[in-house]
């Protein structure tokens, strides 16, 4: 699905996932357009202007000229209703929201939005995250961004799909190397190598990058390796390609913190270590085959392996009534009232946890189509047929290492030992010795088998010059099997994750374009997409026994699958021959939406649910133009997302929840509460002038209104100054947070520039938050042991924070020789 150049009675060659595939492609075009396959998978193509939707599009040589490290900072800065927070606390490990929908890193978060490379959805199976470090930033070739549930990209489409297409060597003609280096002692490589055979039927490209940064956090380094190959070979009516992607990153990605341990500096981190080691390997065959001028045969093979190892320094809590034992240290861990007189209700633990995990995931599958671009009844016509098949088996699991502190309430006996007096370092990473240890223990072991079989078409109709008909399906039939390798079968054990769930259904789209000239298309749409629930969100759907995030398990009563329904109205055209705008509004319904929900009093256990219907809904404004040197662009967005069911959350630092019990501070969402992580406005703006034919300067500029903090569902929390701080002044123990519902309103502005020396060398500089305000990205109300001086003491409700990068800049240089990399 490629995006190229097309003139009229011209043969072309659609570039999808970097394949040529020629032939003629006369019918459904007019003049110079741009055409879009209206799948994953490469097709003969269709002119942009009458597909109904706004599709948003991104070339390399503009991701690559502004500042960040994924395609996600890229989005963030350009596309309209997209915004990104570093949800995992590093800059690889964004989660990316568009219209309100989320692809995340994190598994918790609800996810709505297919990503794919080369046609390969590549949402891990684990979750159906997205780990946008797995995919490298310089063997982009194209990417578009694919608006509303259009369910041609099957499973999770529920807000939208993001297709990335790789470079070839034909595109990437000879040898190239670029150094970058700046702020928080950042350093990366590149080495590319890219050709074509003598006769034009073979064609190679490789490339490998090095980074390494300290992170403007503290004890938060990075050091990651991609490496990108493909091979490939055509005729004049096939083409076959080979491409391998393989990582080797090791994160560390320190999250929210407490806004009081923030004062003065906005490096502090929580706890730690936050480390993920992200290995992958990934191996996909892409073909295509021309039967005639109008007949398109594609597909493509795939197998994926990825290793994911974590290790997470956290803040431990439970509790037990007197006479129980730990649920999972069992009789080594007893609560006991010494003195048999009721003094003792239950014990309250505290103190520090190891938590590490190890996810193993082998997915591999195919897809196949056919597309005809044939007269129907003496009207023009594109039909397209296809059927896929993915298959996936997880293994996990988990361990954990406690150390149970003297803080603790009540009295515990723990095989004899008495608990520890401290249990973090000064740097708060868990301290693994004293008498409160407990034996490292494995709490959860998962094999997870899940596959997803497919049927889908659809259909462009031209019912004359002017009005265009789109319509289509596509049915899902997923099959999710989980085995506990701990507790074994259900009936050995109540929180067997044992269980095989079933999933089918059939979404449509249809919509219809109307192009009354050359410079207006108006379009309307409506579409469903649904989304099964994974292995992870199945293990984890018991309020009675809450997750560990991200992964502990319990059982798994059934979940729903999530289907989206979104209604889509816009235009586009062009003012002049140099100023383009567009304007869509949407309205997306969510039902039996997951989403994780909280356990107990516990800011880190929780289980997922099917809560209802939420909603979305919006607008969105773009206009952009060129004038001689002068490039530019602008949007605005507005979306409002709201809760369109009522349910009951758990947080005992929302302001509003009422102590039902000690254990349960509920508070109640209803309808029309605000969805958090949302910002309801957001303004962009682009510049960029070429000073001379050699040296271009361009500017960025992104608004975000204020949103609401996770813990505020019900928009109803109030900050408990009153209570926050102590005589002395320093903050002491609340029973509410202290921090606001919501965080406040920013802009950053980023610079960029770029300078040709000759003899195939060229400079180029980056900057990020010019002004160096001080902003947060998302907040969590929560609660933590540790008071501002960053002292293990007593708890305290605080709001949670992740604060925005500072200034910073880059300086790197490139030198290019034996060809012309246009596409760069």
């Amino acid at each position: 699905m490629n995006l190229i150049k097309l003139r009229l009675s011209a043969i072309i060659t659609l570039a999808f996932a970097s394949s040529a595939s020629l032939g003629a492609a006369e019918k459904l075009t007019t003049s110079t357009i741009n055409v879009y396959s209206a799948t994953p998978l490469p097709s003969l193509g269709l002119p942009l202007n009458i597909i109904p939707a706004n599709i948003q599009i991104a070339t390399p040589k503009a991701i690559n000229a502004q500042p960040g490290v994924s395609l996600a900072d890229y989005m963030s800065a350009n596309m309209q209703s997209v915004s990104v927070t570093e949800m995992g606390g590093n800059p690889w490990q964004p989660e990316v929201t568009f219209r309100g929908y989320s692809a995340s890193t994190l598994l918790g978060m609800p996810q709505g939005m297919s990503t794919y490379v080369d046609g390969v959805r590549v949402n891990e199976p684990f979750g159906d995250v997205t780990l946008w470090d797995k995919i490298p930033n310089f063997a982009i070739g194209g990417m578009q961004l694919v608006p509303g549930s259009n369910p041609m990209y099957g499973l999770n489409t529920l807000g939208g799909a993001i297709a990335i297409q790789t470079k070839s060597g034909r595109q990437a003609q000879g040898f190239s190397i670029e150094a970058e280096y700046g702020s928080w002692n950042r350093k990366r490589a590149l080495v590319e190598y890219g050709g074509v055979s003598k006769d034009g039927s073979m064609d190679f490209y490789i490339g490998h990058q090095t980074t390494k940064e300290d992170g403007w956090r503290q004890f938060s380094p990075s050091h990651l390796n991609q490496t990108f190959a493909k091979t490939g070979w055509q005729s004049e009516k096939t083409k076959l390609e080979l491409s391998y992607i393989g990582t080797d990153n090791k994160l560390i990605g320190n999250g929210f913190t407490p806004e009081h341990m923030l004062s003065g500096d906005r490096d502090q981190i929580h706890t730690r270590p936050d480390w993920s080691n992200n290995y992958y390997n990934h191996l996909a065959l892409n073909g295509s085959h021309w039967f005639n001028n109008d007949v398109m045969l594609s597909g493509n093979a795939y197998y994926r392996k990825s290793n994911r190892h974590t290790k997470n320094g956290d803040l431990y809590e439970s509790d037990m009534d007197v006479g129980g034992t730990h649920e999972i240290y069992g009789s080594r861990l007893t609560c006991a009232d010494p003195g048999g007189d009721d003094s003792v209700s239950e014990c309250e633990l505290k103190g520090s946890a190891l938590n590490t995990t190890h996810t193993k995931q082998d997915n591999y599958g195919f897809t196949g189509q056919i597309a005809f671009n044939q007269d129907l009844m003496g009207k023009k016509n594109q039909f397209i047929v296809g059927t896929g098949f993915d298959y996936s088996l997880i293994r996990f699991k988990q361990n954990e290492r406690v150390n149970i502190s003297s803080e603790s309430e009540g009295n515990v006996l723990v095989g004899g030992l008495a608990t520890s007096g401290t249990v973090f370092d000064l740097s708060r990473e868990p301290i693994l010795s004293g008498s409160g240890l407990l034996p490292q223990t494995q709490t959860t072991g998962l094999t997870g088998k899940q596959w997803t079989a497919s049927l889908f078409a659809t259909d462009t109709l031209s019912l004359n010059d002017k009005w265009h008909l789109n319509a289509g399906a596509r049915y899902n039939h997923t099959k999710v099997g989980n085995d506990d390798t701990l507790r074994g079968d259900l009936s050995q054990s109540p929180r067997s994750l044992t269980a095989v769930d079933d999933y089918k259904r059939l979404n449509p789209t249809i919509g219809i374009t109307h192009t009354p000239t050359d410079r207006l298309s108006v379009f309307v749409t409506y579409s469903e997409s649904s989304r099964a629930p994974t292995s992870i969100e199945l293990g984890c759907s018991n309020p009675a026994f809450g997750c560990l995030l991200p992964s502990a398990m319990a059982d798994d009563p059934p979940l729903k699958q999530v289907v989206a329904k979104t209604y889509d109205f816009g235009a586009r055209g062009s003012l002049t021959e140099e100023i383009k705008w567009n304007a869509s509004i949407y309205h997306a319904m969510n039902h039996q939406d997951l989403q994780f929900i909280r356990a107990g009093d516990s800011t880190s256990r929780g289980y997922y649910s099917n809560v209802g219907r939420t909603q979305r809904q919006g607008l969105d404004l773009g206009l952009s133009g060129q004038h001689d040197q002068f490039r530019w662009n602008a949007s605005y967005s507005y979306i409002r997302a709201t809760f369109d069911s009522d349910f009951s959350l758990v947080n005992s630092a929302n302001s509003s929840a009422s102590d039902v019990d000690p254990n349960r501070n509920i508070y109640n969402v209803t309808k029309g509460d605000k969805m958090p992580s949302i910002p309801a406005h957001q303004f962009k703006a682009r510049a960029q002038y070429d000073v001379t034919p050699k040296w271009s300067v361009g500017t960025n500029l992104v608004y975000f209104s204020d949103q609401y903090v996770m813990g505020n569902e019900n928009n109803e929390h109030q900050a408990n100054t009153a209570t926050c701080i102590g005589a002395a002044g320093t903050l002491r123990d609340n029973k509410r947070a202290c921090g606001s519902g919501k965080i406040s309103d920013y802009t950053v502005v980023n610079l960029d520039t770029q300078y040709n020396i000759g003899g195939g060398w060229k400079a180029f500089a980056k900057a990020i938050n010019i002004f160096d305000n001080d902003y947060y990205v998302a907040g969590r109300l929560g609660e933590t042991m540790f008071d501002a001086s960053g002292a293990y003491n007593n708890e305290i409700k605080s709001r949670g924070v992740l604060p925005g990068a500072p200034r910073a800049a880059w300086i790197g240089m490139r030198y290019e020789f034996g060809g012309a990399p246009e596409a760069k």
